[in-house]
């Protein structure tokens, strides 16, 4: 490619969109195309990398490329793996899928036509409405308003949904009707059950149908398949959510089966660490302990101030062996499932709360980490250890804490001097490590629901944040690093837990909008999460702390499970795994079996596995992952409708943390429930969505509401099964700067040339109030 290279021996911008477009429109790309692909093709050596970089980051902001992690490729064409939603089927009976995201600036959203595969045994077939993982290829011959592409399936990751939820209704004369849990998905109202299709169903249940028939006039007909269970226990809403989202929440006999014949394991090619002081440290609440800790001062004068620290895991591994069918239930299940109301293990009590429990008293296997850092916090050296282990103390935060302020308990004043002291000084160098790492410090606080015995909200709680939790988290945080680079140093493969720069997208955007409150920040520049805490450093104590927090977090990519390595943006790491909780997290399992294997730590470790079969996995695991926080929130938002459902017309304070084209969202302080605003409630007057101040702006007054502003509003509706609220706004809104007033304005004009679109109209969509 010498004749593509400028002067100085680099590529020229139009010889590196040519060979992008060259690989694409060749079928063989892997779709890891990034920095380190096109410095081999151009032979590009040394320093003339940097410069590389630099091309590379201008044609990114002019748009001329895009990049997903380090994987490059032209806008307006699809990369070689691509997610995808299988909507349809062709005149020929071919499905056609469409990419989950697209730029509507690049034109329409471009169709893949499916080839078939072949199938393997028992290999799940897509069907419409799947979501998967395609390989696409671009088609050349494509006619106008034809699919651009072909594609393949590599894996398919969430099933379509076959089953309509709803609320069950009886007819006294026979029948009944059901009220779908979702309209807005549903989109049908109610449905009529005739007599002798309501499967056993009774007054208030929760049931799955299928809709049989759905015309121009009456009401759809459908027909029970099954009785879920009954909205009037204490568990419904958890209940709803588990079913809408297929989480598996009943074990299958064979897995409980191979549970009850599992035997405890022994010392025998095990170290013995029954010596060591080891303590869990715990909500009060827990039922399962995964790690245990201890730390001790490192006796080596060379480095003076410095600890061995010790991080003891359940070793799962031990009783979860690879493919049995606890092993096939935990990949399905991928994660527990944490409701207000109950947990959905990953692994049956037997395993959870019994066998891999680090008890205190009791011996466990484990496995353990030994690492030493130095005074200032620095990680100097970690090995991996198969090991047998006797806790000593069960505590909680709170006991821990109370020692930490010199109030110790009957528990914790025996384990003071040799146990908690130690730990205490060696988190006191974690945390100075930490302070120089500067990972992204956001202040994200958790609320917590407390039930009433009968399973309805007591009250809503923001626990506090006690130097005991950081210091758990920090030596868990510790460990996982040393897991991945013990795994990096034996050439094992595993699966990261990664977590993206922000795209230069979501940087643009966060530059506009802080130059609306007179913050520079250059488009196109590269931020360190140490860079976006001295942002947030600044508006800390003034009137943007609210909404700056707020964007900075929406600016930043979602965490996720893959095998290729891009590291940790959030935490400031260059490699980093999840191996600290195995009872609840199947990529923990991953990599413990990883360790066992790469470092000959036993038989039970990692089978043969191609990366492709990795890749599934940690795919898998990610969409798991995604669907238990959807559940997890969905079902608070229905407990705290539910609660606040008698208290329509009360007066709450509350806080913007949501700004659309068709109403503003807002979060309450004392219970932290969302709610909708509707546009068109806000006055007479036209408000348009300013996107750069995250605001609908008032055309004729100049009025603002804004993310992040207080105010106070009225409840004015309550739909506890669909976790919905809706409000009606109190306040006055702020002054907006001129140049929004002035769009607005235009809007305006626009919209009375044109007829009434958006405004109003739209807002009537959403008065659900759900995102």
């Amino acid at each position: 490619m010498a004749d593509d290279k400028a002067s100085g021996g680099l590529p020229t911008r139009e010889a590196i969109l040519s060979f992008l477009k060259r690989e694409r429109e060749s079928g063989q790309s892997t779709g890891k195309i990034g920095k380190r692909e096109i410095a081999r093709a151009f032979s590009i050596k040394g320093a003339d990398r940097i410069a590389l970089k630099r091309i590379l980051k201008e044609l990114e902001a002019e748009g001329a490329i895009e990049r997903r992690r380090k994987i490059l490729h032209r806008p307006g064409t699809l990369p070689a793996v691509v997610l995808a939603d299988i909507t349809t089927r062709d005149r020929n009976g071919d499905f056609l899928a469409v990419p989950v995201e697209w730029d509507p600036e690049h034109g329409t959203v471009p169709k893949i036509l499916l080839m078939p595969n072949r199938q393997r045994a028992g290999a799940a077939t897509p069907g419409i409405g799947d979501r998967a993982l395609i390989r696409t290829e671009l088609l050349t011959d494509a006619a106008p308003n034809e699919p651009a592409y072909s594609g393949r399936v590599i894996k398919l990751l969430q099933r379509a949904r076959t089953q309509v939820l709803g609320i069950y209704r009886s007819d006294p004369r026979g029948g009944g009707r059901v009220l779908p849990i979702d309209k807005k998905n549903v989109g049908r109202g109610e449905l009529s059950v005739p007599e002798g299709s309501e499967g056993g169903a009774r007054e208030g249940d929760l049931v799955a149908v299928d809709v049989l028939r759905s015309g121009r006039l009456g009401l759809p007909t459908a027909k029970v398949r099954e009785r879920l269970g009954s909205l009037a226990t204490e568990k419904a809403m958890s209940l709803i959510a588990l079913h809408s989202h297929g989480i598996p929440n009943v074990f299958r006999p064979e897995t409980i089966a191979e549970a009850e014949h599992v035997r405890p394991a022994s010392v025998a090619e095990r170290e013995d660490w029954r010596a060591i002081p080891f303590v869990t440290i715990d909500p009060p609440d827990a039922k399962d302990h995964d790690d245990a800790v201890f730390a001790a001062p490192d006796p080596d004068p060379a480095n003076h101030g410095g600890h061995i620290i010790h991080v003891a895991i359940a070793d799962v591994a031990a009783y979860v062996r690879p493919r049995s069918a606890l092993d096939r239930e935990a990949l399905d299940r991928g994660n527990s499932v944490y409701f207000p109301d109950r947990v959905v293990p990953m692994l049956p009590e037997r395993i959870s709360n019994d066998l891999c429990s680090l008890k205190a008293d009791q011996d466990r296997p484990a496995l353990a980490i030994r690492i030493i850092v130095a005074a200032d916090g620095k990680k100097l050296s970690h090995r991996v250890h198969r090991v047998m282990i006797r806790s000593v103390g069960k505590l909680t935060y709170a006991q821990v804490q109370a020692a930490w302020d010199g109030m110790p308990g009957i528990e914790t004043q025996a384990l003071l001097e040799a146990v908690l002291q130690p730990l205490f000084s060696a988190y006191e160098s974690l945390k100075a490590a930490r302070i120089n790492r500067a990972p992204l410090d956001l202040d994200l606080p958790e609320r917590k629901i407390l039930l009433k015995d009968d399973g309805t909200v007591d009250r809503v709680i923001v626990p506090p944040r006690l130097e005991a939790h950081r210091l758990i988290e920090e030596f868990m945080i510790l460990a996982n690093v040393a897991a991945a680079e013990a795994l990096e140093a034996a050439r094992q493969p595993l699966i990261y837990r990664a977590h993206d720069e922000p795209s230069l997208e979501k940087l643009n955007a966060l530059s506009e909008f802080l130059a609306s409150i007179d913050i520079k920040l250059a488009k196109g520049q590269v931020l360190t999460p140490h860079q976006f805490n001295g942002i947030l450093a600044r508006v800390s104590g003034t009137e943007h702390e609210n909404i700056v927090n707020e964007i900075v977090l929406r600016t930043q990519a979602q965490a996720e499970y893959v095998t290729e390595n891009y590291g940790h943006f959030g935490l400031h790491l260059r490699s980093y795994a999840h191996f600290t909780s195995p009872i609840r997290r199947y990529a923990d399992l991953v990599v413990h079996r990883a360790l066992i294997r790469g470092l000959g730590l036993g038989s039970d470790g990692q089978p043969n596995m191609d990366d492709g079969e990795l890749a599934e996995i940690a795919a898998r695991i990610s969409a798991a992952e995604r669907r238990a926080m959807a559940a997890e929130r969905e079902t608070i938002e229905r407990l705290i409708a539910a609660h606040l459902s008698a208290q329509v017309g009360t007066i709450f304070e509350g806080r913007i943390s949501g700004v659309t084209k068709v109403g503003i969202f807002v979060k309450l302080r004392d219970t932290g429930a969302d709610g909708f605003v509707p546009a068109a409630t806000l006055g007479k007057d036209y408000y348009h969505y300013d996107e750069s101040l995250h605001a609908l702006v008032s055309s004729r007054s100049g009025e603002m509401h804004r993310l992040g502003d207080e105010v106070t509003v009225k409840l004015v509706e309550a739909a506890p099964f669909a976790g919905a609220l809706r409000f009606e706004l109190l306040s006055e809104g702020k002054r907006a700067p001129r140049g929004s007033l002035d769009r607005a304005k235009s809007k305006r004009a626009s919209r009375r040339d044109n007829g009434p679109a958006g405004g109003a109209a739209s807002s009537r969509i959403n008065r659900s109030g759900r995102r």
